[in-house]
């Protein structure tokens, strides 16, 4: 299982783009689509500045890692929005705080609210507790119900085409939608109308 460009989307809002390197909540250097050193390369330092296509492979290779992660983790089938759910869980604390956590036990014994119980305790700092909440809700909610926040305090992502069309699992779901500059909700606008345009999965 990979991202879904659901999941990708609503990934991109949550992390937010920038270009240039910054301290995130922690003091730790930050850029492109939340990529730091520790997920690899490249060095996170003050000063440093990426384009628009080096960010966007740079998340393509961060989110992978990611992914993979999760699914090492996981010892039960999960569906697309839990998935995609972990994958942003996992982005945000790491691959060893993710494989050690106590909702990924409870979820690997069966107990989904267990899980989102657990998940919502990964609340430090204060600032990631919206995020936290969103991740937790669409941990347990189908995109056919609803489709994701960026954090609880936000509209939820938009999305042009049908969410039973997207979700089709005859179509084949590329673990990234093709890079779009400046990427975020509207990118699955953009799926939509291509969709909608050629008549298959991108």
């Amino acid at each position: 299982m990979t991202l879904s460009p659901i999941g990708t989307a609503v990934l991109i809002a949550r992390e937010g783009r920038r270009l240039t390197a910054y301290r995130d909540t922690a003091g730790i250097w930050t850029i492109g689509i939340g990529h730091t050193a520790a997920a690899g390369p490249p060095a996170v330092r003050r000063g440093l500045t990426i384009t628009a296509a080096e960010c966007d492979a740079i998340f393509a290779r961060d989110v992978e890692a990611y992914a993979a992660a999760v699914r090492a983790a996981l010892a039960v089938a999960v569906p697309p929005h839990s998935f995609d759910a972990l994958v942003s869980v996992c982005y945000n604390i790491g691959p060893d705080a993710f494989a050690r956590a106590t909702f990924v036990r409870r979820l690997n014994a069966g107990d989904l609210p267990g899980a989102r119980a657990a998940l919502l305790w990964w609340d430090t700092p204060a600032a990631i507790r919206g995020r936290r909440r969103a991740e937790a809700d669409q941990l347990v909610t189908p995109y056919a119900e609803a489709l994701p926040r960026p954090t609880a305090q936000a509209a939820p992502i938009s999305l042009a085409a049908p969410v039973a069309d997207v979700l089709d699992p005859a179509i084949p779901t590329p673990i990234l939608a093709p890079v779009v500059p400046h990427a975020g909700p509207g990118l699955l606008r953009r799926l939509g109308a291509a969709r909608a345009t050629s008549g298959r999965s991108l």
